[in-house]
């Protein structure tokens, strides 16, 4: 699930709040593998990567049921093993989004999944539709100031000068041939079975390629899951429940109650003035330091808030963000704006492919209201990609994608409880069909809880016991709560009272 349905930022990608490095590539020899499918592998560099990579590329048919037709070439970059001598089965990752590139993620994962890589490979495959995978990317005009644009200023006319600029048969860019495309790495790397790891819509991904091809995985991790069965994009009640959890936990805090003592009072009369207008201020621009005029509207700082409550250092920001702009003091939430312009992106071609086609049209009216009854953002959550979707070109996904997943496959589910678009319900879900599988429920977590230490670690020692329901979870009671910035100048309040112990559901 993306992080921000209405902030555009530069290649035509929506920012996540993530900062990552683009990938470096060097040319590569071809091999012929035994399919017929034309295999390039070689050793590399990418950048914020020190160690010596492997990088590759994989041609496969555009349309799977024309093998002899157009073809595309699937990217990816594998992440070795610091040992290999045990030779453990590879991780693969599944990136988010929809739309998020695997191998624009390699410096992150190296990073953060260092127990893991500790004795395994770790393969990052691009989505069809993303990074050097046949991207769907739009130029301009939805690149966007994001001192002077406002999420309201966007147009169907926008949306479809971004269609003339995409290439291929947009129906065959989806979740099913992603899946067949990551299994043909698979074979071709010559592993009889991998690990998978989803995070966010990854998870969306691994439950498919659970259904699709279940004796290719020896294991399955769901993080923050999106079930099949959940449209993406029902996001206006979990964002609220996220961000009613912040405010409370702020007031239970001695600290931060005495600084914002009427923060609620404050967003809402907040929100109805900019509601009424939107606010032009000069600042200086956060990183150029030159005068620059900055308009907040009333999606700008709501979406930009919601951005925030996806990680646990973001969340502490927002008590000030809101305090300051009630204030009229703009520049903190300019200087948040600002860190996003080199921030990971979303490619937005394929995620309204895939949104527009898999998700909206499960999404009733009814399913809309209720969604919207909330006293955050309302129903702004579906508002952009439903304006989109009323142009984009249609497909009609398989008639076994929107079944729910019924497989013996060990599989570890984690839910952050204060996660604004991935709630715990949607683990249960996924829980209640997977007669193998153990629900984490981490209460200090948002979204993503293989973002902590504590994460990786059940992670890790789940792909190597095969045990969903017999791993040690004492490190959850370790994670620290929510902590808030008391002002400009810093000064941290820790929340003591708040939620109830890590739980667990086998």
């Amino acid at each position: 699930m993306i992080k921000n349905w209405h902030r555009l930022c530069r290649a035509g990608r929506l920012s996540v709040g993530l900062v990552i490095a683009t990938m470096g590539f060097s040319q590569a020899c071809i091999a012929q593998s035994s399919d017929s499918q034309q295999l390039s592998l070689q050793s590399c560099h990418v950048k914020g990567v020190r160690q010596q990579v492997q990088c590759g590329t994989l041609m496969v048919p555009e349309d799977y049921t024309q093998p002899n037709g157009e073809r595309i070439s699937i990217n990816f970059v594998i992440l070795p093993a610091i040992d290999s001598s045990k030779k453990q089965l590879p991780l693969m990752f599944l990136a988010g989004g929809p739309g998020q590139a695997a191998t624009e993620l390699a410096s992150h994962i190296y990073s953060g999944f260092n127990e893991v890589r500790k004795t395994r490979d770790l393969i990052l495959i691009d989505q069809r539709g993303t990074g050097q995978s046949a991207p769907l990317q739009c130029q301009e005009p939805l690149t966007l100031d994001p001192y002077t644009s406002v999420p309201e200023d966007f147009t169907l006319s926008d949306v479809k000068q971004c269609l003339l600029q995409l290439r291929g048969d947009l129906s065959q860019f989806n979740s099913e041939n992603a899946i067949r495309d990551f299994d043909a790495v698979r074979a071709a790397l010559d592993h009889q079975q991998v690990h998978i790891y989803g995070g966010s819509y990854g998870t969306r991904a691994g439950l498919v390629y659970m259904r699709m091809f279940p004796e290719s995985i020896k294991s399955v991790v769901l993080d923050s899951v999106g079930p099949i069965e959940v449209p993406i994009g029902l996001f206006g009640q979990s964002a609220a429940q996220s961000f009613e959890r912040l405010l409370a936990h702020c007031q239970n805090d001695q600290l931060c109650a005495k600084q914002y003592p009427n923060l609620a009072q404050e967003f809402v009369a907040l929100k109805a003035k900019l509601k009424r207008a939107p606010v032009t201020v000069e600042i200086a621009h956060p990183r150029l330091g030159t005068n620059t005029a900055f308009t907040i509207s009333h999606d700008k700082f709501l979406s930009t808030l919601q951005m925030q409550l996806y990680s646990m250092p973001t969340r502490s920001l927002v008590p000030l963000l809101i305090h300051q702009a009630y204030l009229g003091d703009y520049k903190p939430l300019a200087g948040l704006i600002a860190q996003s312009e080199g921030d990971m992106g979303i490619y937005i071609g394929l995620h309204f492919n895939i949104v527009c086609n898999e998700d909206l049209p499960k999404i009733s009216e009814r399913m809309k209201a209720a969604d919207a009854d909330n006293s955050f953002a309302q129903g702004m959550s579906l508002a952009m990609v439903a304006k989109a979707c009323s142009v984009w070109p249609s497909y009609q996904p398989s008639e076994n994608f929107y079944q729910s997943v019924n497989v013996e496959i060990p599989t570890l589910i984690l839910s952050g409880a204060l996660d604004p678009v991935t709630p715990p319900s949607n683990g249960e879900q996924a829980h209640a069909h997977l007669v193998n599988s153990h629900h984490i429920i981490a209460k200090n977590n948002a979204h993503i809880v293989a973002s902590t230490a504590c994460g990786i670690n059940i992670i890790n020692e789940f792909l190597t016991t095969q045990k969903p329901t017999e791993l040690d979870e004492s490190c959850l009671d370790d994670v620290p709560a929510e902590s808030f910035m008391l002002g400009l100048n810093g000064g941290v309040a820790i929340a003591t009272s708040q939620t109830k112990p890590a739980q667990a559901r086998k």
